[in-house]
């Protein structure tokens, strides 16, 4: 069985469960990239004001209310674009190659082994596209590696966890986890199911790390690093 059969209507990873704010925070983006990548936005030019189109779609186009899908589209997009700095106009090109010529579509959610692993058809070509050498591309490559093991995959190379990168610590650690199946997608501590802001609202409201840690039966480092978490803009 399935473990989204819970959820007969609706894949809870296709809802729109987050606002831009709380995606930003989640995927370490600023919100006002965040947002361009899904609404487009509008820039100044010397005869006017031109725009450019988003590259992802929203799970709710009228609030811009993102789901866990355009959570993993955008932590593999920002990974796109970690290393290179690359336009998004370029990227936008090699997605739609990837679709229109190659057959993948929705490749930054769907096609983990198309990215990374020993089909690399699609790395070849996009870095074909931003004319990048051998070299090059085996660095994105492992770019890619190191936030795509962030992600939790199902059988068929659907994303059902999200670990997001802590700030300032290991890229390996994976304390913190995003699933649509537990706490409505809110951030939760791994192994124990703790929502991350319901530790930092006790803390804020007064109380000491070691007591809540008691009162959840965790350890004291891991509330702080719910805080770490919690507070990282």
């Amino acid at each position: 069985m399935s473990r989204f059969a819970l959820y007969p209507e609706q894949d809870p990873r296709e809802l729109p469960a987050y606002t831009v704010a709380e995606a930003a925070r989640f995927v370490d983006v600023p919100a006002a990239t965040l947002r361009s990548w899904f609404a487009g936005r509008t820039y100044p030019r010397t005869d006017g004001v031109g725009s450019f189109e988003p590259v992802l779609a929203p799970a709710d186009t009228r609030t811009v209310r993102l789901s866990f899908r355009n959570l993993v589209e955008a932590h593999v997009l920002r990974a796109l674009r970690t290393r290179h700095g690359i336009r998004l106009k370029t990227v936008r090109d090699a997605l739609k190659m990837a679709e229109e010529k190659l057959g993948i579509p929705d490749l930054l959610y769907r096609n983990k082994s198309l990215l990374v692993g020993g089909q690399n058809l699609f790395l070849e070509r996009y870095g074909e596209l931003l004319q990048l050498d051998v070299s090059e591309q085996i660095a994105m490559r492992r770019v890619l590696e190191v936030f795509l093991s962030r992600v939790d995959w199902d059988s068929r190379d659907l994303p059902i966890r999200l670990y997001p990168f802590l700030p300032r610590t290991d890229t390996s650690q994976r304390s913190i986890v995003i699933d649509p199946q537990v706490a409505f997608g809110r951030p939760i501590l791994v192994g124990s199911g703790v929502s991350t802001s319901a530790l930092v609202q006790r803390i804020d409201a007064g109380e000491a790390i070691d007591a809540v840690a008691r009162d959840y039966d965790i350890a004291p480092h891991d509330v702080e690093t719910a805080i770490l978490f919690e507070k990282a803009a």
